[in-house]
């Protein structure tokens, strides 16, 4: 049914379940895996990075986003499963946005995302990826929420 399945990543526990379902699932329908990771500086700054090195910075958050890609792209080859890793880095634009876009230009027939399940005004001040990405998809979206 599925023959190519994008799966977004963020180190997150949600994350870590969605690339596990995303394995499971292109393993059983013997689909091509895309794992992509957004490497979000405008979102992931802390206040006392603004005396930083930004450079050295920037340097940490490309280190960390492709260890995070390399470790769960080696986890669907373990499993058989044929996988290809993208590492976005741009400002500008929110993670569901470059999610919707890799989906289109590949393109995808299934995303598979984790969701924190923020209710209120968490969710109003944060916005979600998770709902961006299912208002704006052109295909279906599986979302998996993280128990904690």
């Amino acid at each position: 049914m599925y023959r190519r399945i994008l799966v977004a990543i963020d180190g997150s526990r949600a994350a870590e379940l969605a690339l596990a379902e995303a394995v499971n699932l292109a393993r059983e329908q013997r689909a091509s895996l895309r794992i992509l990771h957004v490497i979000d500086q405008g979102l992931t700054m802390p206040p006392d990075v603004l005396s930083a090195n930004l450079a050295e910075f920037d340097e940490n958050l490309y280190v960390r986003g492709k260890a995070l890609l390399d470790a769960a792209e080696a986890r669907a080859r373990e499993a058989e499963v044929q996988v290809e890793g993208v590492l976005v880095e741009e400002v500008g634009q929110r993670a569901g946005g470059f999610i919707v876009q890799q989906a289109q230009e590949w393109p995808a027939d299934l995303i598979i995302c984790g969701t924190h399940g923020r209710r209120g005004l968490a969710r109003l001040a944060l916005g979600s990826d998770a709902e961006y990405v299912v208002r704006r998809a052109t295909v279906p979206v599986l979302l998996l929420r993280s128990p904690d």
